[in-house]
């Protein structure tokens, strides 16, 4: 075999918002992670394809980061295989929304065994078109040897659709049950506990699973697109997703959210002058008024007045409604024949106009009780309890992140898991926005919850985060990893989590004495052992 030398890569770009320490602490992760590729391994890595490209892999990408922003994920990627640049292109956050893990999604695009380019929820826009730009330069033609190279997990497009309720092809009909606001008044945010009954789905999870739900658009919001289209709402139209009134197709069917490339290349067509140069711009990724981020559907309508397409064509251009994802905050054992899930309502203005989280506010306003809501479960990636119930768990979730730990906790207490637990939990304010309170005071009370440690960011002149928190309490922290703690972080992926990873590379070098380098190894030796686990987004 011919000997193939990887250039050398650059793990952390000087333009990264990092200190220098930070900078060589993180770059010592990665090249810990990836051990001798970063020098130029003479192997291929797992997942090659014999006499092709090498498929993409977990454990050969540097660019693995929900922290990174794409531009720099790419350029890691450059001298890369395609199928490897395809998952630099996607969100890396192995949320499952798509229906797989980030590099599974790269190889079935690869392999042609998927031909949606538009599935990576939280890459959105800027992933579609780096993937569409990717298939450009790779060509359309499926790649030789593709059908052997291929694993078998990877699901074709046209194959048949999985188990009734386990997996977004074929979800089930769950009813909805009840609603519960966790913000006490004088709180900014609006999170819900809501409840969801699972007889006869045939859905069977376990703690660290999430749930997909299949949300609808506010009938306001579609009432108005249409009034903006001046088109008849009973108007019957056949598409790929059925044979469905206007309103209907608005309601189930169509992403009225952010504006698609496809809507603004239409609207050019139908537009001239200044205002067609104007929406080719935005069809190409480009900003030429500095709104581009706020533009959804209707929003889109309202920059070009002039330009009203037929209905059908219209729907051609949008996006299908995407199902979303929600950690699970409920334990089959302590919750049967239920789900519970832990929501923040997504609410804001932008010129004079009330923008609504679909599916959030979808839960948390619209769905009346024994409304049904199709559903489907989500297997979680490697992010649930150790299987040893001795093993003390560390659980990091601010915010809606406390959700899969609170299911943690329910299942520890009842399975009666003699291991210790310690919740670091924080938000706002302590007076409105302490979800589960009662609860988790309670579980401390009965000796299920060793330690919680709480972080209010409003609350006093200087805010506190849970990373801070983990500082403060830095010796006890590292007593317990020595002593084979599990942890765990639940929330956002681009700063909370990287914060609490260098608050877990700061505990190991402050009070295990180790090294910049060493202390970034230890972290990674963590995640090696899988007792590390986050379940980011």
């Amino acid at each position: 075999m011919t000997q193939h030398v990887a250039p050398p890569l650059v793990l952390i770009p000087e333009s990264a918002p990092f200190t220098t320490d930070q900078r060589a602490w993180l770059s010592g992760y990665f090249a810990a992670l990836l051990g001798p590729q970063v020098e130029g391994a003479t192997a291929l890595p797992a997942g090659a394809a014999p006499g092709g490209p090498a498929l993409a892999d977990n454990g050969d990408a540097p660019w693995h980061d929900p922290s990174m922003p794409l531009g720099d994920r790419m350029t890691l990627a450059k001298d890369r295989s395609e199928p490897q640049k395809l998952m630099a292109a996607m969100a890396q956050q192995d949320c499952g929304q798509c229906g797989y893990n980030c590099a599974e999604y790269a190889n079935a695009l690869f392999l042609k065994k998927e031909e949606r380019l538009n599935l990576c929820q939280p890459g959105g826009k800027d992933t579609l078109r780096m993937l569409k730009k990717l298939e450009a330069e790779f060509g359309t033609a499926a790649p030789a040897g593709a059908a052997t190279a291929a694993s078998d997990d990877a699901p074709k497009a046209d194959a048949p659709v999985g188990p009734y309720g386990l997996c977004r092809e074929n979800p089930a009909e769950a009813v909805f049950l009840s609603r519960r606001r966790l913000n006490a008044p004088g709180g900014e945010k609006e999170t819900w506990h809501v409840e969801i009954d699972l007889a006869g789905t045939g859905i069977d999870y376990v703690v660290g699973d999430s749930l997909g739900l299949f949300p609808a658009n506010a009938p306001a919001l579609a009432d108005a697109v249409i009034a903006e289209l001046g088109a008849r709402p009973e108007r019957i139209i056949a598409t790929k997703l059925g044979e469905k009134t206007l309103r209907d197709h608005l309601l189930a069917n169509y992403s009225l959210g952010a504006a698609p490339d496809g809507l603004f290349q239409l609207l050019s067509l139908l537009t001239s002058g200044a205002q067609r140069k104007k929406a080719q711009a935005l069809s190409a990724g480009e900003d030429p008024d500095g709104d581009s981020a706020y533009l959804d559907v209707l929003g889109a309508l309202h920059k070009f007045p002039g330009a009203r397409p037929d209905a059908e064509v219209f729907l051609e251009a949008l996006d299908e409604l995407q199902p979303r994802l929600y950690s699970i905050s409920s334990s089959p054992k302590a919750d049967p024949g239920r789900v519970s899930l832990t929501v923040d309502a997504v609410r804001y203005s932008h010129r004079s106009r009330l923008r609504l989280g679909v599916a959030s506010t979808h839960l948390g306003e619209r769905l009346s009780e024994t409304a049904t809501v199709k559903v489907y479960l989500q297997k979680a990636h490697g992010f649930g309890l150790p299987s040893t119930p001795e093993t003390p768990v560390i659980m990091v979730g601010p915010g809606t992140g406390v959700a899969p730990f609170r299911a943690f906790l329910r299942e520890r207490a009842a399975t009666a898991a003699p291991g210790r637990n310690w919740l670091f939990f924080g938000h706002q304010r302590q007076a409105s926005d302490f979800f589960y309170r009662d609860e988790l005071n309670g579980l401390k009370d009965q000796g299920v919850l060793t330690r919680l440690s709480l972080a209010w960011s409003r609350d006093g002149g200087e805010k506190t985060y849970v990373q801070d928190r983990m500082r403060e309490n830095g010796r006890e922290l590292w007593r317990w990893l020595e002593e084979g703690a599990h942890f765990y972080v639940c929330g956002d992926a681009k700063r909370m989590a990287k914060d609490v990873e260098r608050a877990i590379i700061d505990v190991a070098a402050t009070h295990g004495g180790k090294s910049p380098d060493e202390a970034v190894a230890y972290l990674a030796a963590l995640k090696k052992a899988n007792r590390y686990q986050a379940d980011v987004y």
